[in-house]
């Protein structure tokens, strides 16, 4: 499916025109790679129907000299949560150039990068740490005893389904230790 077109509005030099309006389209050939490697029909319906075009955020970096700025690029977002996902090759990035920014679009006001726990390698990773992917009932429970083979011991269920069945395993004492996690696209 193609996504709406749109560019760069701002005011810049030819050469930085052209450099922006090259970004959201290179943006979304990595999000559309990766979006090809997802072998689930649910999964790949539900962060198709998220996806917007490229759209330029400039947010706060807490992490540099004071009032330091980089160019994000939201790539889906989140109205009921309130997370979005962008791209930012500054920061967190190259390394983890994928990133959960909470921001309100209705609201004006400081939108910082966050922390480091909330950039990721890659947009999958970021689409399911964030709440934007708890909706879909791809939620499995997993029991490791080292940190090398986790197994999932539960089928595919809901994400609070899934929780409180954590919370059963924990409470009653078991051997392993127990997360949640998806089994769709195995993570890198």
């Amino acid at each position: 499916r193609a996504w709406p077109g749109g560019g760069w509005q701002g005011k810049r030099t030819r050469e930085e025109a052209v450099t922006a309006s090259a970004a959201p389209r290179q943006i979304q050939k990595l999000v559309l790679a990766e979006l090809a490697r997802v072998p689930d029909p649910r999964v790949a319906s539900f962060i198709t129907e998220r996806l917007v075009f490229p759209t330029s955020l400039i947010c706060d970096w807490d992490y540099g000299e004071p009032g330091q700025q980089f160019e994000c690029w939201i790539v889906m977002r989140d109205a009921d949560c309130k997370v979005a996902i962008a791209y930012c090759d500054e920061g967190f990035g190259p390394g983890c150039p994928w990133g959960l920014i909470w921001y309100d679009p209705d609201t004006s006001g400081r939108i910082a990068m966050g922390m480091d726990s909330e950039w990721f390698t890659t947009f999958l990773a970021a689409f399911f740490d964030s709440p934007i992917a708890i909706p879909l009932p791809i939620w499995r429970v997993f029991e490791f005893s080292s940190l090398v083979d986790p197994k999932p011991i539960t089928e595919e269920g809901d994400w609070k389904g899934m929780w409180h069945r954590v919370e059963s395993l924990r409470a009653d004492g078991g051997v392993g230790r127990y997360y949640l996690d998806q089994t769709v696209v195995p993570r890198e």
